[in-house]
């Protein structure tokens, strides 16, 4: 049975994201309050805090106190978030070369490029020994 009230909300997904992209732009920690009222979408003080709460037990965010509740930023940029899903997502299988081999038969030339500059740059001694 359909809902006309549920073809009106967005994804949570969506929202999550919007989120992410307002905390990466504050300029620092964020309320729950600050951030409801920067989305501008008359969302209940719950469903931003919910939102917030679950992204800093997944680490996405870290929070700080404010008053007698918290401020949340973003833990990481959109890259270091991407990094960290890709790199959970090859600690989860257990044939990590085959995925390996997979993900990089897929690479354009030029990521393929940029792959290989990377790490022969990471493969340099700093210690020089």
């Amino acid at each position: 049975m359909e809902h006309g009230s549920q073809g009106a909300r967005r994804p949570h997904g969506e929202l999550v994201a919007d989120v992410l992209a307002l905390l990466w732009a504050a300029d620092g920690p964020m309320t729950p309050q600050q951030v409801n009222a920067a989305l501008d979408r008359n969302l209940a003080r719950t469903t931003v805090t919910t939102i917030l709460i679950r992204l800093h037990e997944k680490g996405t965010l870290v929070r700080v106190r404010s008053g007698r509740g918290f401020a949340y930023s973003a833990a990481d940029d959109a890259a270091g978030l991407a990094a960290g899903r890709m790199r959970r997502e090859l600690d989860g299988e257990a044939d990590r070369d085959l995925v390996l081999k997979r993900f990089v038969s897929a690479l354009s030339e030029g990521d393929e490029d940029v792959l290989r500059l990377l790490l022969q740059q990471s493969g340099t001694p700093e210690d020089g020994g």
